[in-house]
């Protein structure tokens, strides 16, 4: 409890716009372990990041420190440990956007996103035996990015079927929906931002960027889910782990999903452990998975996909 609320007085403490080299070295202090071989995809320059503040660094290298003290090793055991050292973090969109595409650091704001990259990101450097700040942006870097590597707006994977299929590819991500019982499966079209693109700051007045985004998007894509409606079943709730991710699928035309979290399994029971938008910060959900879905209307189903070991 102690290392939590300490952990928690780091994210909200006052903030610099963005760090300068000098600030980013003090920054970096916490210990770090010997490297044996180079972390998965490579971080690009200082120049080529977005800080949300000074503390980042310091925050994420006492994350990574807490979780090499853990002695943890299980991914999903990983996930569940720093999703609940980051509740109470606020909930706040768009943090990814600016004038230019940076490899954006902020681990004091999240959304449901940029919730499990940074889950993501702590566990497959605690995975690695490291602790450092610059293994984590790296991570960040190999996550979000088609191929792991970052250039302009269109190189960010903005849907989670590619997510999930570019991240699948490259060793980082296995899905685990068409193992569950019951699961099924949909085909769509995923190409919301190309028929709004009025939403998009970065597509409104650039043609260009909107072709690049057309090429990636997916026409007839079969993706399986799991129906809300099984998600009451005792088998597929046996399927189901703590430190899972978690998608919602939406029935909204041109978009797959519309919300990610993590699964938190008490006592037999599924729950969401969100960066919600209602709550306004990390959270774990009151009511099982499957209630907590009841009350959406366009919500209709789950994907369920997994760290690899």
């Amino acid at each position: 409890m102690k290392e939590i609320i300490y952990l928690m007085a780091c994210i909200l403490m006052a903030c610099a716009p963005q760090p300068t080299e000098q600030q980013e070295a003090q920054a970096a202090t916490a210990p770090t372990i010997a490297p044996t071989a180079a972390p998965a995809g490579t971080a690009t320059t200082l120049a080529r990041m977005r800080f949300h503040c000074e503390s980042d660094t310091t925050v994420i290298n006492n994350l990574l420190l807490l979780g090499q003290q853990s002695g943890l090793t299980d991914a999903n055991a990983l996930v569940e440990f720093y999703a609940r050292h980051l509740l109470g973090t606020p909930y706040v969109a768009h943090t990814l956007e600016g004038d230019e595409e940076l490899l954006t650091i902020n681990i004091h704001q999240l959304d449901c996103l940029t919730f499990i990259e940074t889950l993501y990101a702590l566990t497959r450097t605690t995975m690695e035996q490291r602790c450092s700040w610059r293994d984590y942006a790296a991570h960040i870097e190999n996550v979000r990015y088609r191929g792991g590597e970052m250039g302009d707006y269109s190189t960010r994977i903005h849907y989670m079927s590619e997510w999930i299929i570019d991240n699948h590819m490259r060793g980082n991500l296995v899905e685990v929906t068409p193992d569950i019982p019951h699961a099924d499966y949909m085909v769509k079209n995923i190409d919301y931002m190309t028929h709004h693109t009025a939403s998009y700051r970065q597509l409104k007045d650039d043609p260009a960027m909107v072709e690049k985004i057309r090429k990636h998007e997916l026409r007839n894509h079969r993706f399986p889910y799991l129906k809300r409606s099984w998600l009451n079943d005792k088998a597929v709730k046996a399927a189901l782990r703590s430190g899972d991710f978690i998608s919602l699928v939406t029935k909204n035309e041109g978009l797959d999903v519309s919300h990610n979290g993590i699964i938190i399994v008490d006592k037999g029971e599924p729950y969401l452990l969100d960066a919600s938008m209602s709550g306004g910060k990390v959270m774990l959900e009151s009511k099982p998975l499957f209630k907590y879905l009841e009350r959406s209307k366009t919500n209709i189903g789950v994907r369920v996909y997994r760290i690899m070991q």
